[in-house]
């Protein structure tokens, strides 16, 4: 199993869909990733620069092909990963605010 830090531009039109689709597990029952992907996105935090950031993590070549063909490319452009020891993406961004901060993390 391989973790990335991922950071990708939020196409802001579309947040509040993707806060309520969250929000209402839409994602949880895709196989293989759909509770990793919720658990990051719900995690998920934003930099100054407007950019979304999280740690998710994949078991898949290219990496997260599969959720970029179902989930991320909707939501998100430019789309960047680097890899990174479970749990030190989190540490690295732990100070940054939550891009949603109603949802449970």
């Amino acid at each position: 199993m391989a973790h990335y830090l991922v950071t990708a531009i939020p196409k802001t039109a579309l947040l509040d869909e993707l806060e309520d689709r969250l929000a209402h597990d839409e994602f949880t029952e895709m196989q293989p990733f759909g509770r990793a992907l919720t658990k990051s996105l719900r995690g998920a935090r934003l930099r100054d620069d407007g950019e979304a950031v999280w740690e998710e993590e994949d078991y898949c070549r290219p990496p997260l092909a599969e959720e970029r063909a179902a989930v991320l490319d909707t939501y998100f452009d430019n789309l960047k990963i680097e890899m990174v020891q479970q749990g030190t993406g989190w540490r690295r961004i732990d100070d940054l605010p939550r891009l949603f901060p109603e949802l449970p993390a």
